[in-house]
Formats: C-alpha cells, structure tokens, sequence
C-alpha cells in the first residue's frame, strides 16, 4: 500500500486533512508527522538552518516509515521543500502550489490574508515564484489580521472567523482574487459571500497531491468521484 506523510506545524489542521486524504488518495496510508513549536520559532527568529535541520529530521522519520512522498501542510515551512525534495530523493509537495497557480491565473491584484507574519512572507514568495514561472506580472497586497491568531490559538474558533471573514470582505473591494495564507484559515472563507474568489490551501493541494501520485480521476470510497 502507498503511505504518503503530511507534515503539520499545527494539529488543529490535521483532522481536515485526514478527511481530504480520505476523499482524494483512495488506498493511500496516511502519515501525521508534527511539530507544533516550528511557527512560533519562525517568529523568534530561529536560524533558517534549525529549522532546515528539524523538517529534516521529520522527512527522514517519514522516509523510514515507507512514505512515497511527504506533504508540507503549512506555507510558512514552504520554502523549505525543494531541499528536503533533494536529500530524501521523494516528492516533497506545497499544499499551497497549487492556490498560488490558480491565483496568478485568476487576476492581477492578489490580496494574501494571513494570521501570522511568518505565513504571509512565503505566501507572497511563492506567488511571485509562480507568477513569474507562469510569465504573469501580479501586484500583491499583504495582510496579517491582528487578534486572529491569538483567538484560535485559545479554541475561539468563532472569533477567528469572524475577524478573517471582515478582512476578506475589506480586500474584496479592490483586489481580483483573496489567497488566505494558512491552512487553518479555510473554514472562515464560507462564512462570508464576496464578488471575487477566495482561495485557500487544502482542497487545491489535495487535488494537486493525487495528480503528482498518480491517483486523479480514481473513483472514491462509496463510488464518488473527485469534486
């Protein structure tokens, strides 16, 4: 059987992807490798190498383990997989690649909405990265939205939408795509209607992931086909 690992920086995400693991890699064994305290060192401002370092170690765990390729499910820790690609010889995949090519694709004005500084930064890298890949001048407005953190970093998971939800509402009157930086940031994108589209990470990464694996278009469990 085909094992693939996720590496989280936070456990709040890891019930949503094992759900969207479950719904786009049919028959893949599904590896939570975490460190919880990666972010809060980032901000810290931890030596890029220690951090390298830790990711690493993580990697290596998921290679002896037998996973066929490891999933980053957090943007600040993005600009670290094409080494970790490099010294485990297996796939390292950006659960945000995916977002940052369908957004670079969808307008020239990106609105990047993060909870963190350390997320925002990579995010806006990693547009400008694909953008320029795609041959694409994008113009990018970055925002961190004070108190959202902190709120669901205490369970306030009400808190935190309602305070992402009223940035997304601000930046949608004058951007063409709204990308939300982090993962944990999903569930507030349904809790507000704007006219232009906002992305998020997981479900475009997942369907990334089952592309590179091999496993797009497989019927899932119960018959039903990939949305």
């Amino acid at each position: 059987m085909t094992r693939v690992a996720f590496i989280h920086t936070g456990a709040v995400v890891i019930p949503t992807f094992a759900e969207l693991a479950n719904n786009h890699l049919p028959g893949v064994e599904v590896q939570h490798l975490l460190d919880d305290k990666i972010v809060a060192d980032l901000g810290l401002g931890a030596e890029s190498s220690r951090i390298a370092d830790r990711l690493a170690a993580l990697g290596r765990a998921a290679a002896a383990a037998g996973s066929s390729a490891v999933i980053f499910s957090c943007s600040s820790i993005s600009g670290y997989a094409e080494e970790l690609e490099r010294q485990l010889g297996l796939p390292v995949l950006r659960i945000d690649e995916a977002m940052a090519d369908r957004a670079v694709g969808a307008g020239a004005r990106i609105a990047v909405i993060a909870t963190l500084p350390t997320t925002v930064r990579p995010t806006a890298a990693l547009l400008r990265e694909r953008a320029e890949r795609a041959g694409r001048t994008v113009e990018l407005t970055e925002l961190v939205v004070d108190g959202a953190f902190a709120a669901v970093s205490s369970g306030d998971r009400t808190t935190h939408d309602r305070l992402v939800g009223a940035a997304i509402t601000a930046a949608a009157e004058s951007h063409d795509v709204i990308v939300l930086a982090q993962a944990s940031m999903a569930g507030a994108a349904g809790a507000v209607s704007v006219g232009v589209e906002v992305l998020t990470s997981p479900e475009l990464g997942m369907r990334r992931a089952a592309e590179v694996l091999g496993l797009a278009g497989a019927p899932m469990i119960g018959g039903e086909a990939p949305s």
